[in-house]
């Protein structure tokens, strides 16, 4: 037979004190767990809205510009007015990338940026070649020299289209920012074309 006689009171303090030790380190570590988890989910939720809401969001209507060339076969470019949504964060246009099809098989998947300005009536530049460009028209209520759009401020686009956009072809244009959902915008060519006609 074991005697438990020598178990003194001073071995159960050191076993008490043991235990308590341990199960303060164990819930510290839990907490802490508890507090990474929350502030990753709390960034996930952040991350979330801004990617899934898109930043920007068209201002008005949407104009065509007729062939410049004076051929009236298709359209040479459009005219679309862009703005922040409520409460959005500044945003650089310039580092947007605008995409372009239509039903008559028209595709431009990433259009060349062509700088500020209508360049003595070159913007939206087209190069003679296939290549298309977009460019910042017109900057309203914003006097800086870069392309970052701003609260209550406007920029119209000057985005140029293919030779495909002929009358009746309908069409779509993918404004993607570089922080936020693409928000796209189709519209479809009249019929008979004019130098300008707004376009539904």
């Amino acid at each position: 037979m074991f005697s438990e006689n020598a178990f003194t009171g001073l071995e159960a303090a050191i076993v008490l004190i043991a235990f308590v030790v341990v199960a303060a380190v164990f819930s510290y570590v839990v907490l802490g767990a508890g507090f990474f988890t929350t502030q990753s989910a709390q960034e996930a939720v952040h991350t979330s809205v801004d990617q899934a809401s898109s930043s920007l969001e068209l201002s008005g209507d949407v104009y065509g510009i007729g062939d410049i060339h004076n051929t009236n076969n298709h359209l040479d470019y459009v005219n679309a007015t862009v703005a922040l949504t409520a409460g959005g964060t500044p945003v650089d246009v310039s580092q947007m990338i605008i995409s372009y099809s239509d039903n008559n098989g028209g595709h431009i998947a990433n259009m060349s940026y062509g700088g500020i300005g209508t360049d003595g009536g070159t913007c939206p530049k087209n190069d003679g070649s296939n290549t298309r460009y977009w460019c910042i028209g017109e900057k309203i209520n914003n006097e800086s020299a870069v392309a970052m759009l701003e609260n209550n401020a406007q920029m119209i686009l000057m985005i140029g289209l293919p030779e495909s956009a002929t009358p009746n072809t309908q069409f779509t244009i993918n404004f993607q920012p570089a922080v936020g959902a693409y928000f796209p915008v189709s519209r479809t060519i009249p019929g008979g074309l004019t130098p300008v006609q707004e376009l539904y």
